[in-house]
């Protein structure tokens, strides 16, 4: 899964809310308006038949059990806001940082800069290659790392093409390549990327993380965060 998604995503920001309909009733039933339906079943019961005392206890219980509901929505509501304001407090600190995201996607800010990440190999693998390649599929350069054990390998691109030559900035796709239980498998990566700000996001989205390349993440899609 490729958890980078290229151009900042709109819909994880806050969306313009639409004005409510004015309808001149809430839908909802208060502690006050049970109350006030008690009294007029009280005044208007036939006198032969009144409430036994069971039923009016049990209509008191319910009463209380819904205004102590409404109670514990309000209360939980203003919890969920204060939490999501921690994750945000918390989350502008990685302003500035690496972040660790899978997938394959890179992007050099500045010529000569590197662009770092890790194979994540979950099984031991031969004659691995890890290509650097252009949006468009040209190889710019191709690194031979050999055979290793299972395990996450790391890789470190200088930003170089196969003669030396510094390439400009933008994004660049990294694909590793290698022979498992015999065969050839094409196998993940994940890549580092620089946090550039940190945003909030409309309602379950969470916490949206701003990286250099104009691109946009949710929080819970980082793997690591700090890194070369």
């Amino acid at each position: 899964m490729n958890t980078v998604t290229n151009g900042l995503n709109s819909n994880l920001y806050w969306q313009e809310e639409a004005p409510a309909v004015v309808d001149e009733s809430n839908q909802r039933l208060s502690q006050e308006d049970f109350f006030s339906m008690l009294t007029e079943q009280l005044a208007n019961q036939d006198p032969t038949k009144p409430v036994d005392n069971d039923q009016m206890v049990a209509q008191m219980t319910s009463f209380t059990m819904a205004d102590g509901i409404e109670q514990l929505n309000t209360r939980f509501s203003d919890f969920a806001t204060s939490m999501t304001s921690n994750q945000a407090l918390q989350a502008s600190s990685l302003i500035g940082q690496q972040v660790l995201l899978q997938g394959d996607t890179g992007y050099v800010a500045t010529q000569g800069q590197n662009l770092s990440g890790v194979v994540i190999n979950e099984q031991s693998v031969r004659d691995l290659e890890i290509t650097i390649e252009t949006p468009t599929g040209e190889v710019v350069r191709t690194i031979s790392a050999g055979s290793h054990s299972a395990g996450n390998l790391e890789f470190n691109w200088d930003g170089t093409d196969g003669r030396g030559n510094q390439m400009p900035p933008g994004n660049y796709v990294v694909k590793a390549q290698g022979e498992v239980a015999g065969e050839s498998q094409i196998i993940p990566t994940a890549v580092n990327r620089h946090v550039d700000s940190v945003s909030l996001a409309a309602s379950n989205q969470g916490i949206i993380l701003n990286l250099n390349g104009d691109v946009s993440v949710r929080l819970d899609d980082v793997i690591q965060i700090g890194g070369q």
